[in-house]
C-alpha cells in the first residue's frame, strides 16, 4: 500500500497515475487460477488467502505485490514454485538458482539456452527450445502428452521473459504468443497481458521475439541480483510490461484519439516535450518503434471491434486508420494469422452468445 500511494503521489500531476495503479493490479481471474493449484490437491485455500491480505471473495482486482505475496505463499505450502504444473516440482528455491545460472552469460542467446536447459531439468516436462526463423527467436514448449492450461504456458513465460528482460536491463518486446490449449474464458486478460498476437489451439505453445535481442550484451552484477530477488516475483510481473516505459506513454496519448488522428512523431515528440531523436533513442531502447506502438492499437481495436460490434470489415479498416480494406486484410493476416472474417466467425463460435455481448470482459489490466 505504501508503494501505491507512492506511485500516486508521482503520477496524479502528470495525469498517468490511474493508468500506473491499473497496470499495477492482476486480474481476479488469474487470482483463482493461481488458487486452483491448491484446490486440485484438497488443500484449503482461506488460510494462504488471509496470510497475504485477502480477506474477501476474490473478485476484484488485486495489486502485483498482492499476487507476488500469494504465489510465494503457494509456492512454499506446495513446496512447488510452478503451481504444481510441471511433471516434477519447482522445489522452492530453483527460480533463485536459475537467476545464479544465468547471470554471467555473455549475451541474451547464451542465458535464454541455460534458463531452457535448467528448467528441462526442473521441470522435466514441459520442456522448452529456442528455434530462430525468419528474424524471430521462438521458444516452443512442447508437452509429453496432452496440452497444459494457458494458466501453465503463461506462468512459465512470465518466468522466462521476467528474466530474461531483467538480465538485459529492458522490455523484450514479444511479437507473437501461441497457447496449444483452447481458449480459456478469460481469454482477453490473455491477449490484454502479453500485448502481442496471442492464438489459441495451436499445434504448439510458443513465444517469438525479434532475433536481434539474442545478440544483446549481459552486465549484471551479484549485488543487483540480490535486489532483483528481493522484489521478485511482483517486480517481473508489472516492470517488463508491455504497458510500461515511454513506449506506455506514447500509448496512452495515441489511445485518447482515434487512429485517422493521430499526429506525425515530430508532433508527438513536441507534446512531450522533448527532441524527436531523444523520444526516438527512448524507445529504440525499449525495443519499440512509433510505427510499431501504431500497428499495436490498430490490432488491439481491430480484435475489439469484430468481437464486441457489427461492423463491417470496411467499417472497421476505415475506423482504425486503413484507407483500402485490403490493407487491412494484409495487416490482420500478419498480426493473427487468418482474415478478419475467419477470427470473427471462429471466436463468435468459441464464446457463444452470451459471452459474445461482454465487451467489460476486456477493459481489464491483466496479468
Amino acid at each position: 500500500m505504501t508503494e501505491l500511494l507512492h506511485n500516486f503521489s508521482q503520477f496524479c500531476h502528470s495525469g498517468d497515475w490511474m493508468a500506473e495503479i491499473e497496470r499495477r493490479m492482476i486480474a481476479p481471474g488469474f487470482v483463482e487460477e493461481a488458487l486452483d493449484s491448491l484446490r486440485r490437491l484438497g488443500k484449503p485455500t482461506a488460510p494462504i488467502l488471509a496470510r497475504v491480505g485477502i480477506t474477501s471473495a476474490v473478485d476484484q482486482p488485486v495489486s502485483a505485490e498482492t499476487y507476488g505475496a500469494l504465489w510465494l505463499a503457494i509456492a512454499a505450502e506446495l513446496d512447488d514454485e510452478f503451481f504444481g504444473m510441471g511433471a516434477r516440482p519447482m522445489r522452492s528455491g530453483s527460480f533463485t538458482l536459475l537467476c545464479h545460472c544465468v547471470l554471467h552469460a555473455p549475451t541474451l542467446g547464451h542465458a535464454l539456452r541455460r534458463a531452457l536447459r535448467f528448467l528441462d531439468v526442473v521441470l522435466d516436462d514441459p520442456r522448452g527450445r529456442l528455434v530462430i526463423r525468419d528474424g524471430l527467436a521462438e521458444v516452443e514448449l512442447r508437452d509429453a502428452g496432452g496440452p497444459r492450461s494457458a494458466f501453465a504456458y503463461r506462468t512459465y513465460w512470465i518466468i522466462l521473459h521476467g528474466i530474461i528482460c531483467w538480465l538485459v536491463g529492458r522490455r523484450i518486446p514479444i511479437r507473437l504468443v501461441d497457447f496449444r490449449c483452447a481458449e480459456p474464458k478469460q481469454g482477453a486478460d490473455y491477449r490484454l497481458f502479453f500485448g502481442a498476437p496471442v492464438r489459441f489451439s495451436q499445434a504448439i505453445s510458443r513465444l517469438g521475439f525479434d532475433s536481434a535481442m539474442l545478440d544483446l550484451p549481459i552486465s549484471r552484477s551479484e549485488q543487483a541480483l540480490k535486489q532483483f530477488l528481493r522484489g521478485a516475483p511482483a517486480n517481473i510481473l508489472v516492470r517488463y510490461r508491455y504497458d510500461a516505459g515511454i513506449a506506455a506513454a506514447v500509448r496512452r496519448r495515441l489511445n485518447q484519439a482515434t487512429p485517422n488522428a493521430w499526429t506525425s512523431f515530430a508532433a508527438l515528440a513536441a507534446d512531450m516535450r522533448m527532441p524527436s531523436s531523444t523520444l526516438r533513442h527512448r524507445l529504440h531502447d525499449e525495443g519499440q518503434s512509433y510505427a510499431a506502438i501504431k500497428d499495436d492499437i490498430r490490432r488491439d481495436l481491430a480484435v475489439e471491434l469484430l468481437l464486441n460490434t457489427s461492423k463491417t470489415i470496411g467499417e472497421i479498416a476505415v475506423q482504425i486508420g486503413y484507407s483500402e480494406p485490403s490493407a487491412f486484410f494484409r495487416a490482420f493476416r500478419k498480426w493473427m494469422g487468418k482474415s478478419p472474417e475467419a477470427f470473427r466467425r471462429e471466436e463468435a463460435g468459441e464464446r457463444g452468445p452470451e459471452q459474445g455481448d461482454r465487451p467489460a470482459d476486456r477493459t481489464h489490466a491483466a496479468i
